[in-house]
């Protein structure tokens, strides 16, 4: 049997045993070019120049999944955030421009579209403020419309002012969206460190540096690494480490080839492959049952943050050899919702909002997907994004916060969202209050750390 063949069956196993997917092939547009004072007009040239740059991104997709046999789950745009290309408008402005960001995104078949976003980590325009107070209405009236909002970085510091807001503006998006399970929230994610090339939603946005469009591709297959891990029961963590790079080599090189057919036939510059894990409700396809399958019991008993560590390293690692253009977030998701196992270990009482917040410190993103009672106060949640961003800035990693307070839910109900957002066990916190840290405003000083020039 030649090497190839050997490959093509190892793919042929991954995908109808393993739950092998590419979870996304995302095309960034910038949209400098539309800005606009009257925002009519702004909303017309976005609508336009999104339209026809995607225009044939659903169908190029389609065909390469159908070509190679590797399935392509979501196909989605990210865009300039938007506060950054707004020129005085009003909430109620940014609500209609998301409305016409649905639009595009569903003439053209598009699951996401990601960049209604602001970055406020240091200071906020008066635009990027009515973005954000614009989000409760916005992302409850869209179905595809993602935000993200960026509070912190190492160089900068921690902007508390904002975290006040964004605190405030999560409540009143649960409440919103309240007749359908507070979704508008899950549409939302708060950044420190935020990348700048990231595939994923709800964070994808197109940044700073990027060219006008490019094509990032964002691969998953915990599945498969939990599979690849049954073989070998008796190995020691070393090896382990060794069998989780191995077959993150293997899973980048299906989304490499995947996004650099898909630049060629877009004509479209290949921007990165984001290695991260993400997990599905799937059976099996879960990352929590891979650290399960390292070592501990149950996902958050003692350990948990080593067996993390261990796997976030390794699919770094083999993910990295097999691409010279590894970006976006790239290690390891923990969602609550879209991993059964991570449900299951909430459910048994072995992983608290404490034990995840423990966990973020060494994996890709953060506190994603996190459930919590509809009566948990904006303080609180500020208090929440704050802790994490705490983490990331420190660390100089990027952390983030995707937290859903479901309006009329209470701790130790579930709450089913639908599609890849799953279902979610609703997860206590703490009653302690965060009020006077919260109001004292200001920013938190970046860290020493920053002084690297």
């Amino acid at each position: 049997m030649t090497l190839a063949l050997q490959e093509i069956m190892e793919t042929i196993r991954m995908v109808e045993m393993e739950n092998l997917d590419i979870r996304t092939v995302t095309m960034g547009i910038n949209l400098k070019d539309c800005a606009h004072p009257d925002v009519n007009i702004f909303k017309e040239n976005i609508y336009q120049k999104i339209t026809t740059k995607a225009a044939n991104l659903k169908e190029v997709a389609d065909k390469i999944q159908s070509e190679i046999g590797i399935p392509i789950i979501n196909r989605r745009i990210s865009i300039t955030p938007i506060a950054n290309v707004g020129i005085k408008y009003s909430p109620a402005d940014y609500v209609e421009i998301a409305k016409t960001l649905d639009q595009a995104a569903k003439l053209l078949g598009i699951d996401f579209i990601g960049g209604f976003s602001a970055l406020v980590h240091k200071g906020m325009t008066q635009d990027e403020q009515n973005l954000i107070n614009s989000l409760p209405e916005a992302l409850t009236v869209t179905e595809r419309v993602c935000s993200s909002i960026s509070v912190a970085t190492t160089k900068a510091g921690i902007n508390m002012d904002a975290i006040e807001l964004v605190g405030r503006v999560i409540v009143e998006a649960a409440h919103a969206s309240a007749h359908i399970n507070s979704l508008a929230c899950a549409k939302l994610v708060v950044f420190c460190n935020a990348p700048e090339d990231n595939p994923f939603m709800a964070g994808a946005f197109h940044g700073e540096g990027e060219p006008d469009v490019v094509i990032n591709v964002g691969v998953s297959g915990p599945g498969v690494v939990l599979h690849a891990l049954k073989r070998y029961p008796e190995a020691d963590l070393g090896e382990v480490a060794n069998v989780i790079k191995k077959t993150a080599f293997k899973i980048t090189r299906a989304g490499e080839l995947v996004g650099r057919l898909a630049a060629e036939r877009l004509n479209a510059p290949f921007g990165i492959i984001d290695l991260s894990l993400a997990p599905t409700n799937a059976t099996g396809d879960s990352v929590a049952e891979i650290l399960e399958e390292i070592g501990v019991e149950v996902c958050g008993a003692p350990g948990t943050t080593a067996a993390l560590a261990l796997m976030n390293d390794a699919v770094k690692k083999g993910g990295s050899m097999a691409t010279s253009h590894a970006g976006g977030l790239s290690g390891a998701f923990i969602p609550v919702s879209e991993d059964n196992g991570m449900i299951a270990a909430v459910e048994a009482g072995a992983l608290s909002l404490s034990k995840l917040e423990a966990m973020t410190c060494v994996c890709s993103v953060g506190l994603d997907m996190i459930a919590v009672p509809g009566n948990t106060s904006p303080a609180t949640i500020a208090g929440v994004i704050a802790d994490e961003a705490a983490i990331g800035m420190i660390n100089k990693k990027t952390t983030a916060v995707r937290i859903i307070p479901v309006a009329g839910k209470a701790a130790g109900e579930m709450v089913e969202f639908g599609g890849l957002l799953g279902r979610a066990p609703i997860m206590e916190v703490s009653n302690f209050s965060s009020q006077k840290l919260v109001s004292r405003g200001g920013r938190i000083p970046a860290p020493i750390q920053a002084l690297t020039n």
